[in-house]
């Protein structure tokens, strides 16, 4: 296909943008927490907290007054982890179209990075699984060492591995956090509203923000 699009390097969110992983999220974050006869939550509690890093999803899983107890945190983290690993793909799934998507970025010569706050092996282990056929100059999650989004760190070690300049890049999420990291990192942006973010709520952080409907209108948007 033609190299047509806009960009030249298009960083994705993982969770939320390119793949439905909640139900999932969910199920572990519930495993922890039965482990300790501590309340489930329904899959919509769970949309609120995600996507700050499964560290901080642990922690506002607990019930209010146990949030602070950092030895229980990491007992629970380490039950998430483990289930979460062994379970991670059960019903995650790409969104629509987004497959034909990345195909045809590639296709084009688009650099293709995902940037994310799930754990680095839960990154690599799902886009691995889920996008076999896709090239991708960077799978970064969250490392020791190095700070979550809404960081910029994370866009400069994509752009790094890309070897495209910030002004030929854009960034793609689903929330107000993928917007501010690419405000802090001088990249452009385009917000999806099919995932954990409602519309509302990523326009009343950023009233000016590009938003993208669907698959087709965001294609749109990079070209």
């Amino acid at each position: 296909m033609p190299s047509d699009f806009r960009y030249k390097a298009v960083i994705f969110d993982l969770d939320g943008t390119l793949i439905d992983s909640l139900e999932d999220l969910t199920e572990a974050v519930n495993k922890a927490l039965e482990l300790r006869h501590l309340p489930r939550h329904t899959v919509e509690q769970c949309r609120t907290m995600v996507g700050h890093g499964v560290r901080n999803l642990v922690r506002n899983a607990l019930p209010e007054e146990l949030r602070g107890d950092e030895t229980l945190l990491d007992a629970c983290l380490a039950d998430f982890k483990d289930w979460y690993s062994s379970h991670i793909d059960i019903h995650t799934h790409p969104y629509d179209g987004i497959v034909p998507l990345l195909e045809d970025l590639s296709d084009a010569g688009v650099k293709l990075s995902v940037a994310s706050n799930k754990y680095q092996a839960g990154v690599e282990q799902l886009v691995r699984k889920l996008f076999p056929g896709i090239r991708f100059a960077a799978l970064l999650g969250n490392r020791p060492g190095y700070p979550l989004k809404p960081d910029p760190q994370i866009v400069s070690l994509a752009l790094e591995a890309s070897g495209v300049s910030k002004h030929n890049c854009v960034m793609v999420g689903d929330s107000p956090t993928d917007l501010r990291t690419a405000a802090n990192s001088s990249v452009d942006s385009i917000a999806v509203s099919w995932g954990y973010r409602k519309r509302e709520e990523i326009l009343s952080a950023f009233p000016d923000a590009s938003i993208a409907d669907s698959v087709s209108e965001l294609r749109r948007m990079i070209k």
